[in-house]
Formats: structure tokens, C-alpha cells, sequence
């Protein structure tokens, strides 16, 4: 398909990272660099269907605009490429610097039985990659798991020592240390009940206090564990709990090198594109948060503000009483959205919202319904309500109560474009503040899109 008619196709997300063609899945390397996020996928760069999984690579300034870039590593010595995470080695411990700036370094499942980790390295911020010791495994499999996978690797500071967390076997990760991203020391396991894939591990604060740190576990199904991290050993305090309700919401990681920052993107498993250039697509970037609530310590996900630099004209509301059986139209058709809605609902009231034919249900006393699925919240005690919706072409995202709950979906609209409404099944409800903001593409700059066709990476 020529270049001119990628990114506007019926089912092509406007507003969330899709590879311009062929299958994308887990996403990869999550690293700041140079002043760019750098965004490395599972992708099959010949054909719509898994397989061949090679690390597509693009990289943005602002978590909204996408440039995808050649395929950063390829398939080599009978194995492909999975899974994995960089980071920008500043100190240079591996040796991998042959300029003034510091490398990037990628840690890597190399998928031949039995699977194995390495490594590859790259001097001109992520063009070009080249792997070290020609590809040879820096830890070998540990013998639990054929296919153990997944490396997350990062810099551990107060230990000035590298971290590697690998999922060994169902309910087991183990942990690695090293002084230069080549040798890797085993220092601890954990068990966690069912942990599967995707291990990522990142230092929160709690309720934003500097001197209360946390560390989260959290795994490719979206469960999560809370506790410490001394560089050696990860001590659970509490979990498993979930962070995303959703059916379509699997193996997030967060970036690396972002200082306080955590922003962490899903793969959004499982949706439906007929007739696309492309299949898959990832969730819209969220920044984390740990706060305590009532029913203990909670992961936190809001989309990153970023997505207000795409906001272009609303449909705005306010202080509207609807009573049982009324409806409030609050926009005028669209397809890519951010809603910002207030709304003082009792315990004893129940209410939606209505987008296309899909149905956002909420009561007053603590749940939330959507496709299928449900979640619970714990009542504010103002009784008010906090929903935040990011509708796309072929996707939804649910926040309520800053972030509390989020529910993420893919689904295939009957139409091109739908209203708003908001409608009370039971008791009465204030709609204190609404806010319907329209939402403008990210493709519309040509330079945004620019697809290199040739692979770059050097084995």
C-alpha cells in the first residue's frame, strides 16, 4: 500500500501507536534518550499474523506523534527476537561507548530451545544496533522453563549496580545483578502466585512523599505486587492486585530514564482490524501513581498529559440534575474523544454513559460495568464520581476516580461516528462538569509517519 494512504484507513487508531503494517504486539525497550521515547514492538514484519518476531522500532518526543523507524533487531542463528527492555548505559559500564555519547543497551529473549537472554548495543541513539559477542546468550537458561523470557533490566542506584528481573517458570522471577550489562550474577527469586511474563519493576512514592518509596512488580496479565527493593531481593507487601480491569490490556512496561516520571504502555491484545494494512495496536501512555486508599495501597493510571496538545474544541456541560429514566445528550458527534466528567451520584444511584451502542455503567455505591466487565471503587466521600474516557477508532480506555480503576478495550464500531449521552437508571444524579474534548489525529504530519523499509541491525 503506498505511503500516501497508510494511516487513514476506516480502522486505523488516530490517536494510538499502530506499526504502519503487518502484526505488532508486546512493546519493547521502553527507553528516553536524546529527547525522544523510543517505542520497540514485537512485530512480524511480513505479514499481518504472529511470527517472525523481530523488534520494530519507532520513536516520538511526546508520547502522541510516532515516527516508525527500520527494525531494530532481527532474527539470527536459528532463534528470532522476544521480548526485552534498554536502557541508556550514562556511565558507560559495558564499554559499548566508541563516542561521546553514552549507548543504549538492549536485553533480549533469544528465542531458540532452550531460550536464552542477550544482548546488543547501539552508539547513535537506537539506528543502529549491533550485538554483542555475536549474539552468545549473557545468561543462559536457568533450566526451569524451556522458554524463559523477558528481561527487564535497569540501573539500581543506591547499589550502583545493574538489575536484571527474568520470568523463569509460572510464579517465579528471578533476579540478576551485574557491573556491566555482560556478566549477571543470580541473587534471589520470587514467588508470586501465577506471576506470568512481562516481569517490570519500578520505584513509585507513595501518595507522592519522596521519602516513602515503593517498589511494584507487576506482570503481563496486569497484576501487581507492592513492597521493597534492597538491589538483592524484592519483599512483597501486599498483592497480587490488578491494575487494569479490561479485557484487551497485556505485557505494559514503563520507560526507563524518565526521572520521577513512570509512564508505562500496554499491548492491546486481542482486537479486531478487517481489511488493515495492519493487526494490533497499543494502549494510549499513562502515567503511574501509588496512593493509599482505604482498601490499601493502589496502583494509579491517568493518560499522560500530553493528550491536551491534541485537543481541539468541546462540548462542555454543567451542573445538570438528571433524575431515574432521563438522558442528557452532551456531544455532538465524533469519533476520537477525551471526556472529563464530574458526577454526584448517591449510593442508591445507578447511570451511564452511551457511546456508539456500547454502555458505561456506574452506581453510586462503587462499580462500573463495561463490556463485559466489572469493576469496584471505593465511594468518594463527596459521593462524586470521576470518569475519564478515551474513545478511539477502535478502542476504549475507562478511568475512574483519578485512575483507581482503568478498563481497557478493544471493539469494532458499527458506525463512523457516534454522540455522547449520559442517561440514570435509578435515583437521581448531578452532573456537577462534563467535558466532551474532540481529539485530532496524530497522523495528520506526513513527518510523523516516514516508514524505513530497510533493517538496520548488525549480527
Amino acid at each position: 500500500m503506498p505511503e500516501t494512504e497508510l494511516y487513514s484507513e476506516r480502522y486505523r487508531p488516530q490517536f494510538h501507536f499502530t506499526a504502519g503494517e503487518n502484526w505488532l504486539n508486546d512493546p519493547n525497550g521502553c527507553v528516553f534518550d536524546n529527547g525522544e521515547y523510543h517505542l520497540f514492538f514485537q512485530h512480524n514484519p511480513a505479514g499481518c499474523e504472529w511470527g517472525n518476531m523481530t523488534w520494530g522500532h519507532a520513536v516520538s518526543t511526546d508520547l502522541l506523534h510516532w515516527q516508525q523507524l527500520s527494525n531494530a533487531l532481527t532474527p539470527y542463528d536459528g532463534g528470532t527476537i522476544y521480548s526485552g527492555s534498554a536502557v541508556v548505559d550514562s556511565r558507560n559500564t559495558s564499554g559499548f561507548a566508541h563516542q561521546a555519547s553514552a549507548p543504549l543497551v538492549a536485553a533480549f529473549t533469544h528465542a531458540r530451545e532452550p531460550f536464552g537472554q542477550a544482548i546488543a548495543f547501539s552508539n547513535d541513539h537506537g539506528r543502529h544496533w549491533e550485538m554483542y559477542a555475536e549474539g552468545r546468550h549473557v545468561v543462559p537458561n536457568q533450566g526451569l522453563d524451556s522458554g524463559e523470557r523477558d528481561p527487564r533490566i535497569f540501573w539500581h542506584a543506591p547499589t550502583k549496580r545493574w538489575v536484571m528481573a527474568l520470568w523463569v517458570a509460572l510464579g517465579q522471577v528471578r533476579f540478576f545483578v551485574s557491573d556491566d550489562l555482560k556478566q549477571w550474577v543470580h541473587t534471589s527469586d520470587f514467588m508470586g502466585e501465577d506471576f506470568y511474563e512481562c516481569p517490570d519493576l519500578f520505584c513509585l512514592p507513595l501518595d507522592g512523599d519522596g521519602e516513602r518509596p515503593k517498589w511494584v512488580l507487576h506482570d503481563a496479565t496486569s497484576r501487581y505486587w507492592v513492597g521493597d527493593f534492597d538491589g538483592v531481593r524484592f519483599l512483597p507487601e501486599a498483592g497480587p492486585m490488578t491494575s487494569d480491569f479490561g479485557a484487551n490490556f497485556y505485557a505494559a512496561q514503563t520507560w526507563t530514564n524518565t526521572g520521577s516520571r513512570v509512564v508505562q504502555i500496554g499491548w492491546m491484545r486481542g482486537g479486531e482490524y478487517p481489511g488493515m494494512p495492519f493487526n494490533q495496536q497499543m494502549s494510549f501512555p499513562c502515567e503511574l501513581a501509588l496512593r493509599s486508599t482505604p482498601a490499601g495501597i493502589r496502583l494509579q493510571r491517568m493518560p499522560v498529559a500530553e493528550i491536551e496538545n491534541l485537543r481541539a474544541g468541546a462540548d462542555h456541560t454543567s451542573n445538570s440534575a438528571l433524575r431515574a429514566g432521563e438522558e442528557l445528550v452532551v456531544s455532538r458527534s465524533g469519533d476520537l474523544f477525551d471526556i472529563v466528567a464530574e458526577i454526584e451520584a448517591p449510593r442508591d444511584a445507578a447511570f451511564g454513559i452511551r457511546l456508539y451502542d456500547l454502555e458505561i455503567a456506574c452506581t453510586g455505591a462503587g462499580a462500573v460495568r463495561c463490556l463485559g466487565r466489572e469493576a469496584s471503587f471505593v465511594p468518594s466521600s463527596d459521593s462524586v464520581v470521576r470518569v475519564r474516557i478515551l474513545l478511539d477508532r477502535t478502542s476504549i480506555e475507562l478511568f475512574v476516580n483519578d485512575g483507581e480503576i482503568s478498563m481497557s478495550f478493544c471493539f469494532l464500531p458499527m458506525d463512523r461516528e457516534t454522540t455522547v449521552r449520559c442517561y440514570v437508571e435509578q435515583g437521581n444524579v448531578w452532573v456537577r462538569n462534563w467535558v466532551v474534548h474532540h481529539l485530532s489525529s496524530v497522523w495528520g504530519d506526513p513527518h510523523t509517519k516516514k516508514i524505513e523499509l530497510t533493517g538496520s541491525s548488525k549480527t
